[in-house]
């Protein structure tokens, strides 16, 4: 295979931060090529893509915990570089499944740098997350702030930076670059692609859309005692291209630079839950009903970065506010009330224009979903 761009593995690409990751390496002049096994994300992704990036999207189907399976990968396409995203990542989830978080989110990532390690592959972008930090004891959150998660899920995403830590120790030809994101939302503003959550989601963003279009009948907001100017909890809600174009920041950064990094991605800009249905409200120009509920157990006040690092080190910084991630969010629900399952709107796709390869029956096993 002949590739002319650098090449950058995405485990997880298929997935919510993964797909506008893709769109953005594009744009950047990488080739990304998308390593995924489907489980918590849609086929149907595929054809957008192709479709916003104007060029074939390559896609290897399978599990990121098959070693042999990605190290063929970097190998056949001579990749230069990764960028990790596989992973579940549920918080409820991971405290009635522990086991299930710590073998795919903990083993997910020790298979993929075992396979770069065969494959001389040595550069590695890797999502973590801004809940490694737990109860911050002062805001905004600065990277040398303790580390104290508070579920299983937030403890696999710091256990994963202390592998790539004692990894970088080990071997100085590794090149890691740690990105610890907020509150990502938004979607691409085609309407195209975009956050398609399972079931009820988790999020507020996500809620807040199925309440505009009808799907639910209101938005439960826990807690309106809270020290803040409403009453309600406090989040750096951050754009999910803004958040794309920083990985891509990372990645050109220990290819140009060699040097790694930990940093925090956000807005630095705190948004209280009230100011996002209001925002919500004037990008739809729909009501979003809603009740208060009382206080959930692990909740903060006030939660926000510091991210002064990461437009000093990767030179990012977000550029979208809130009413753009209304605006983009909302689009993506109107144009696609069943989320990928909506067939998408006539002349906007082009079927069957990716290049995807599927592995052997029984080569690997169907263990780790995409991070959505």
């Amino acid at each position: 295979m002949t590739l002319t761009k650098p090449t950058v593995l995405l485990t997880g690409g298929a997935g919510y931060i993964g797909s506008h990751t893709f769109v953005a390496l594009v744009a950047a002049g990488y080739h990304p090529v998308i390593l995924d096994d489907f489980s918590n994300s849609h086929p149907a992704v595929l054809d957008r893509l192709q479709h916003l990036t104007s060029q074939h999207v390559s896609c290897e189907r399978g599990d990121v915990t098959d070693t042999g399976f990605t190290a063929e990968i970097l190998r056949r396409y001579r990749c230069v570089a990764a960028i990790h995203f596989a992973g579940f990542k549920a918080v409820g989830e991971s405290v009635a499944q522990p086991l299930k978080y710590y073998r795919t989110n903990v083993g997910g990532l020790i298979s993929l740098m075992q396979a770069m390690q065969t494959s001389a592959c040595h550069c590695l972008v890797f999502s973590s997350s801004a809940t490694v930090y737990g109860d911050p004891e002062s805001i905004p959150v600065r990277e040398q702030h303790p580390c104290s998660p508070e579920s299983p899920y937030a403890h696999t995403k710091l256990v994963c930076e202390q592998i790539l830590d004692a990894q970088r120790t080990a071997n100085p030809a590794w090149r890691v670059g740690i990105l610890r994101y907020f509150n990502p939302v938004g979607a691409h503003p085609s309407g195209l692609i975009g956050e398609d959550p399972h079931g009820i989601p988790n999020n507020l963003m996500p809620y807040v859309t199925q309440v505009a279009i009808g799907k639910r009948d209101r938005l439960q907001v826990f807690g309106n005692d809270y020290p803040t100017p409403d009453g309600t909890g406090v989040r750096d809600y951050l754009h999910v291209s803004d958040l794309a174009e920083g990985h891509v920041a990372a990645v050109r950064s220990l290819l140009t630079q060699g040097e790694s990094f930990t940093v925090n991605l956000g807005t630095g800009q705190g948004t209280s839950v009230l100011e996002v249905v209001r925002a919500f409200e004037r990008a739809s120009g729909r009501a979003v009903p809603f009740e208060f509920a009382p206080r959930r157990s692990g909740d903060v006040a006030r939660y926000f970065a510091d991210v002064a690092l990461a437009k000093n080190v990767l030179g990012w910084q977000a550029t979208r506010n809130i009413d753009d991630m209304c605006s983009d969010s909302w689009r993506w629900q109107q144009h696609n009330p069943d989320g990928y399952s909506t067939k998408a709107p006539a002349g906007k796709i082009n079927p069957a224009s990716h290049q995807s390869r599927q592995q052997p029956a029984g080569a690997a096993r169907p263990l780790s979903p995409v991070l959505p």
